[in-house]
């Protein structure tokens, strides 16, 4: 369903604006750090600090369903879930292979960095003024959940929280003569940044839909049956 795409994409250009690629200052404490369906990449760290705060933003559900049994086949109602994966990421070794990895000291510090990383998410997206492009495709929010990455049996914890946001969206509105993105997608399309990843992404999945040609209308007929006229006595 590309408007559960559409979803992710519009987040990731609140998160990240393009506006502020070269210059800043960045709405999140992550930065450019935000990132489409992958995890952060070993050279993308902060060499010079304790950890390196990042996002990585996945649609990994998504469905559409009639309103009722005795709903139109167009009258739907979508859903997907956004899932953001904020982190405090170090870099670290296993086997002599060094990798991107939370960190997993017990730092109270650093947890309230992560809580403030994952608030500012929420605070950007559901309340700001830049967050009404992503509020566009989203009706509304139906639940938000935090899962900590954690093994507690073993006494192991990460700075590594996976916030989930259910989210009752728009379906997909095909124009099937005129082609390309549907609605809503395509009024996102229009109202993002030219620059911009999302943007590019987008353009791309609207040379996937090729207007459909109808055939021409040759010639309308218009037949009646014979008609019958009943008895002029209406006496009971």
């Amino acid at each position: 369903m590309l408007a559960a795409e559409a979803l992710r994409l519009s987040a990731i250009e609140i998160l990240s604006p393009t506006a502020v690629q070269e210059s800043g200052p960045y709405p999140t404490l992550a930065g450019y750090r935000v990132y489409d369906s992958r995890a952060v990449a070993l050279e993308d760290l902060d060499q010079d600090g304790p950890y390196t705060p990042v996002l990585s933003l996945y649609t990994p559900e998504s469905g559409v369903k009639l309103r009722g049994p005795h709903a139109a086949a167009d009258d739907t109602e979508a859903e997907a879930v956004l899932e953001i994966v904020a982190e405090l990421a170090v870099s670290a070794t296993d086997n002599g292979v060094t990798y991107a990895d939370a960190l997993a000291s017990a730092d109270p510090e650093a947890r309230l960095v992560l809580a403030a990383l994952c608030a500012q998410v929420r605070r950007l997206l559901e309340r700001s003024q830049a967050g009404g492009l992503w509020r566009r495709l989203v009706r509304q929010i139906t639940d938000t959940d935090y899962k900590t990455f954690a093994v507690p049996e073993l006494g192991l914890r990460w700075h590594r929280v996976t916030i989930r946001m259910h989210c009752e969206i728009r379906d997909d509105d095909f124009d099937m003569t005129a082609g390309g993105l549907p609605e809503p997608i395509k009024s996102l399309y229009e109202a993002l940044p030219d620059d911009s990843y999302a943007k590019e992404k987008l353009g791309v999945l609207a040379a996937h839909f090729d207007p459909e040609l109808l055939p021409q209308l040759q010639q309308v007929r218009i037949t009646t049956g014979p008609v019958t006229s009943g008895s002029d006595d209406l006496s009971p």
